[in-house]
């Protein structure tokens, strides 16, 4: 079967930045529901657009089609007893960007302590990266209604609904570390 709208493609993928220092070695494939869901970036799927299983290339991915420009407007410095303890760097944390009254919250990664100030990035950690992806297609199958309905992949690798999923939006913890 090729890869194409509405088919669900399991890629074995290897990311690095333009001079080959690894990023991430994808020891668990990514699975996405191809087709325009923003499950995975739209060079990727472009790439990968008509392949069948076995296709292998490597692509290099500029900054404006990945994770954008680094802007240093999104990073600002508060207070540390506006934020809950304990603290520590690689905490992300939802909230608004200086200026904005309305509109969507973005991340904010807590990139360095001092006594009584934390600095909080709201880039993207791979903004302002040209990234090159190892990609291998190991499986495609065609998507299943609810898979199309919801805009993701469910099952092995992809999203599960709990009947507890159906909760409030916004009732779930905010912040959390990573690793």
């Amino acid at each position: 079967m090729k890869i194409a709208k509405n088919t669900v493609v399991t890629v074995q993928y290897k990311l690095s930045d333009a001079q080959n220092n690894l990023i991430e070695d994808g020891r668990e494939p990514m699975v996405y529901l191809h087709g325009g869901y923003e499950n995975t970036l739209p060079k990727i799927e472009e790439e990968l657009d008509g392949k069948d299983v076995g296709y292998a290339n490597t692509i290099q991915i500029e900054p404006d089609d990945a994770f954008g420009d680094y802007d240093p407007e999104l990073v600002k410095v508060e207070p540390r007893s506006r934020l809950p303890e304990p603290l520590e760097v690689g905490m992300q944390f939802e909230g608004m960007p200086d200026g904005a009254d309305d509109g969507e919250a973005m991340i904010f990664t807590v990139t360095d302590i001092a006594e009584d100030k934390v600095v909080l990035d709201g880039n993207h950690p791979l903004a302002g990266m040209a990234l090159r992806f190892e990609l291998k297609v190991l499986d495609v199958r065609a998507a299943t209604e609810e898979e199309i309905a919801h805009e993701h992949v469910h099952g092995a690798h992809g999203h599960h609904h709990d009947e507890d999923d159906e909760g409030e939006a916004g009732d779930e913890f905010r912040s959390h570390p990573v690793h």
